[in-house]
């Protein structure tokens, strides 16, 4: 094709003759798509560069002069048009390896804060099987947060003697939970 062809072809396809159009397309798809696989490696990725970079020329077709190499202007559109997909896809993979981390950390920390079932269990029966005085004693300053004296007066005991209980309740615990201590 002789630069006055390819100058008439360009003209016309500014003015958005779509037959011209057809014609560029034709003659460029090809060789574009061989130029696009050089730098992106995957076929229906460089398809659809190629095919996104023609759409984008016929967007902005008022925009191309007559007197330019069209072959030339549309290798360096395919150009950029494949690195902003790389760039787009180095976006995409960051956001999803930031991500996977995000979950990946908080799934983590929630098995780490979750209550071994097994140790609970074996606990709450150790617990029960605490003579009923001792169990009360227990579960009051342990449970409700109480103090001594206030266990002593709520149970009308002495503080010595809820002192003896709580002492007797960890001692039995200690020895019930001695395979998890």
């Amino acid at each position: 094709m002789t630069r006055e062809e390819e100058a008439k072809i360009l003209a016309a396809f500014a003015g958005g003759d779509k037959r011209a159009f057809s014609t560029l397309f034709e003659m460029h798809y090809d060789a574009t798509c061989r130029y696009v696989m050089r730098i992106i490696r995957d076929k229906d990725t460089t398809e659809e560069i190629v095919q996104t970079t023609f759409v984008n020329l016929w967007v902005k077709r008022e925009l191309i002069r007559e007197d330019i190499s069209f072959k030339s202007y549309l290798f360096k559109t395919a150009y950029n048009t494949a690195l902003n997909y790389i760039k787009h896809q180095k976006v995409v993979s960051n956001y999803v390896a930031r991500k996977q981390d995000k979950i990946e950390v908080a799934q983590k920390a929630y098995i780490s804060h979750q209550p071994d079932f097994e140790l609970q269990q074996k606990i709450a029966d150790a617990i029960n099987e605490l003579p009923p005085q001792c169990q009360k004693v227990f579960r009051l300053s342990r449970e409700e947060g109480k103090k001594y004296h206030e266990i002593a007066d709520e149970l009308n005991i002495s503080k010595k003697t809820v002192e003896v209980h709580m002492g007797k309740a960890l001692k039995m615990l200690r020895l019930s939970l001695k395979e998890y201590i």
